[in-house]
């Protein structure tokens, strides 16, 4: 959906074709981090509405690890960043916001959008490229006719089993399966039974009931999640009355709950070789593929549906070069193979606490209940508790990737990544523009003067100099001083002198940095980086 919202804001039509019947109804993804707001925000979405979807902190600001959802508190940790000390590094902080509330508001968005066709019940069965036309056979799922789509361009959102990726015989790295599980849709009223710990995810640890909990609404709302063998079961092995007894089961307490759906998902950690081919790109799920161990998935393909929509609406307004687009894969992958690391790394670590309990060896509730009450096991399971506090806090990572090549002039050696829960923000070319608050908390922010349509500058000083440069109709600008207050401090954290500049692109990603206006020699490159001239 995101993709035909942005192809409108960059005066593209688009035909968004969906296997579905309508939105998301079953939960799926629930972490919409404060990135993914970002790209919301410039791309003039009612953020509002998306806020008031998602759910208040107080209810979703922690995780906890219980024996049964009513039974003992074995640890608990703050679920990622949500509150008012993230507004000096991001306008729009994080919000658990499941994808079925999302996706109607996204659908809605999408249908004021000039330009923009979303059609159901529509599924793409295969492409041909041919010159500057892909030819696309859609198949309408309710009559069996299968038409023929001429569009300029083809991108494949089209998830983890990607009919796109496979036509293009684009192969994936990495794990293809690491766990199967079952995922138990139900609705109940659970304040009451969390009341003294509201929570999004309550992992339950008695082998016996094992699994996790997500609140995607505490009042109405929920998912468990539990282990499933696809060798020896299969989904009709479950049914309303069994899932009661799970659920039941690893409450410790009989639910008054609604089971309202069930599926099974696959985990697995994988991502590309290649982004696409020609005039076809792949995104999202099709790209990568994510352990729910960080919430990264969702948050990747948007980053990467920005990345690609800004090429493409550089190419078609004659401000880029399609050669341009070969730098999305070159910027997408490395983060994608970063976020799939992190994932695996997070799932991982959950081990810790079975063996801290004694579970890994004797997977029993007695042996559990054991651990507990031995006064020697105190420390070793409360840090098995503290190692899973990364796995929550990932502010660094999410703010702070960086491309280290791309459309972009880089800037001495690579960047190494850092501590994925520490955020340090920099202008080094390839990062997010850092964010300041241009007048007021809650105003403007420097990441809103970046237009979503072409690239910027950010002249600290020299203004005339750095103007003669550029092709207005190219390049938009902003005389930090003039234009703005002189925002000292956030040209220091930019690391910028008096009469130094930025060039950043539609993305927010900084193209170049000139500390000085005697630098400025080297803005041409920067400008033939972002227009695909190199």
């Amino acid at each position: 959906m995101l993709g035909g919202i942005l192809a409108s804001r960059h005066g593209l039509s688009s035909l968004v074709v969906e296997r579905r019947d309508g939105p998301q109804r079953a939960p799926a993804a629930h972490v919409v981090n404060a990135r993914t707001y970002e790209i919301f925000r410039q791309a003039g979405l009612d953020m509002d509405r998306i806020y008031a979807a998602g759910k208040d902190p107080a209810d979703s600001g922690h995780v906890n690890f219980v024996t049964r959802l009513s039974g003992d508190l074995i640890g608990r940790l703050p679920f990622e960043r949500q509150g008012d000390e993230c507004l000096a590094f991001t306008p729009t902080p994080l919000r658990n916001l499941s994808q079925h509330r999302l996706e109607p508001i996204l659908v809605d968005e999408l249908d004021v959008s000039n330009g923009a066709e979303l059609q159901y019940r529509q599924q793409w069965e295969h492409a041909e490229q041919a010159g500057d036309v892909v030819l696309s056979d859609v198949t309408d799922l309710d009559t069996g006719r299968t038409r023929r789509v001429r569009s300029q361009y083809l991108i494949g959102c089209d998830g983890a089993g990607s009919r796109v990726r496979k036509m293009l015989g684009i192969e994936m790295v990495g794990p293809p399966l690491l766990q199967c599980f079952l995922m138990i849709h139900f609705g109940a009223n659970l304040r009451e039974l969390v009341a003294d710990r509201p929570g999004v995810l309550h992992f339950v640890l008695d082998p016996e009931a094992s699994g996790t909990f997500v609140a995607h609404d505490v009042e109405s709302d929920w998912v468990f999640m539990h282990s499933f063998d696809p060798e020896t079961e299969s989904l009709d092995d479950y049914t309303d009355q069994r899932c009661h007894e799970i659920v039941d089961k690893a409450a410790g307490a009989p639910l008054d709950a609604k089971i309202l759906g069930r599926g099974t998902w696959w985990m697995s950690s994988q991502t590309v070789e290649s982004m696409g081919e020609g005039r076809i790109f792949l995104a999202g799920d099709a790209a990568h593929r994510f352990p729910p161990t960080g919430g990264l998935g969702l948050n990747s393909g948007v980053q990467d549906i920005h990345g690609l929509m800004w090429r493409l609406g550089a190419i078609a307004a004659g401000r880029a070069e399609p050669q341009l687009l070969t730098t999305y894969e070159i910027e997408r992958i490395p983060v994608a193979q970063n976020n799939a690391h992190q994932s695996l790394t997070n799932a991982l670590k959950m081990v810790a606490l079975s063996v801290a309990l004694g579970t890994d060896a004797e997977p029993t509730s007695e042996r559990m209940r054991a651990s507990m009450a031995d006064p020697a096991k105190a420390a070793e399971i409360a840090e098995a508790v503290e190692t899973q506090r990364e796995h929550f806090d990932l502010f660094g990572l999410q703010l702070g990737y960086v491309y280290g090549d791309g459309a972009l002039v880089a800037e001495g050696s690579a960047c190494e990544p850092g501590s994925p829960s520490v955020y340090e923000p920099t202008a080094r070319p390839g990062a997010r523009l850092p964010h300041a608050w241009v007048d007021r908390v809650g105003g403007a922010s420097t990441l809103d003067l970046v237009p979503i349509d072409r690239p910027v500058l950010f002249s600290f000083g020299a203004h005339d100099k750095w103007a003669e440069m550029l092709d207005a109709a190219e390049v938009a600008t902003v005389r930090v001083g003039v234009d703005t207050k002189p925002l000292d401090a956030w040209r220091d954290v930019c690391a910028v002198g008096e009469t130094g500049a930025l060039l950043v692109r539609p993305d927010h990603h900084v193209a170049w940095r000139a500390r000085a206006a005697d630098a400025s020699p080297g803005l041409g490159a920067a400008l033939d980086a972002v227009a695909g001239r190199r």
